[in-house]
């Protein structure tokens, strides 16, 4: 009770008690930083980043999507689309493939291979072939080389590098295509049966002849784990200077 003129008051003064995170941090501010590191950290918190390391190679799959066939041909398109490419030709194509049209490659793919594969070998063969046939569906990658020959002739000053910029940015729709599937838990593996297939291929499924098959990649449900990816040391792959 104090008096200021002449009025009479009552001071209160409350005080709180701390929060049981507000203890454990004062008893343990180590593992507080620790924490408060890891949300910060701009690396190891990129969502892009993440989902790279997701991406893994998969050769047991299953035909059990998470998502419709409808979705995933959308996420394919979309990853397709958004991959950068020179002078923005955007020259990557892809052609989707789901169920029996799916099988009725890797069935080309087998019927090919018996062919020069010799016999008392070709069971291994089949038995890698059939294991992309389980999947739920196949992307096949094409680098449209119309595209490529109006640029050559557009810009004739970079003529020698247009085929080889085309393929960096079919390699980019391929990982970008393989990191939204491994992002939506669906499993894929990259291979490359072409030239041997090519013809079949583009009869079949009415590719146009400017079309050049670059990739096949089989995707479906991970019917097994992932084992430990083995690295290099950083110090045989970076140089950074400051």
């Amino acid at each position: 009770m104090f008096q200021k003129h002449g009025l009479a008051s009552t001071a209160r003064i409350t005080i709180s008690s701390p929060t049981l995170s507000q203890q454990v941090a004062s008893k343990n501010p180590s593992r507080t930083a620790c924490r408060t590191a890891e949300t910060q950290d701009p690396v190891m918190n990129n969502s892009l980043l993440n989902s790279i390391k997701k991406r893994r190679t998969q050769y047991a799959l299953g035909k059990s999507l998470p998502l419709s066939n409808e979705d995933v041909a959308e996420l394919i398109r979309e990853a397709v689309k958004h991959t950068p490419s020179s002078f923005n030709s955007q020259s990557s194509r892809a052609v989707i493939l789901f169920g029996a049209e799916s099988d009725k490659l890797w069935n080309i793919v087998k019927e090919t291979l018996r062919q020069i594969v010799p016999a008392d070998a070709f069971a291994q063969t089949e038995a890698k072939v059939d294991s992309f046939a389980a999947g739920a569906g196949t992307v096949l990658f094409y680098e449209d080389q119309s595209v490529v020959k109006g640029l050559q002739e557009n810009f004739p000053l970079y003529a020698d590098n247009f085929p080889v910029w085309s393929e960096q940015s079919g390699g980019m729709a391929q990982h970008s295509v393989w990191t939204a599937l491994a992002n939506a838990n669906i499993g894929a593996s990259l291979q490359h049966y072409n030239p041997l297939i090519d013809q079949e291929v583009a009869q079949t499924w009415d590719i146009p002849a400017s079309w050049k098959l670059r990739a096949q990649m089989p995707f479906g449900s991970n019917e097994q784990p992932f084992g430990e990816k083995a690295f290099m040391d950083d110090g045989d792959r970076f140089k950074v200077f400051f």
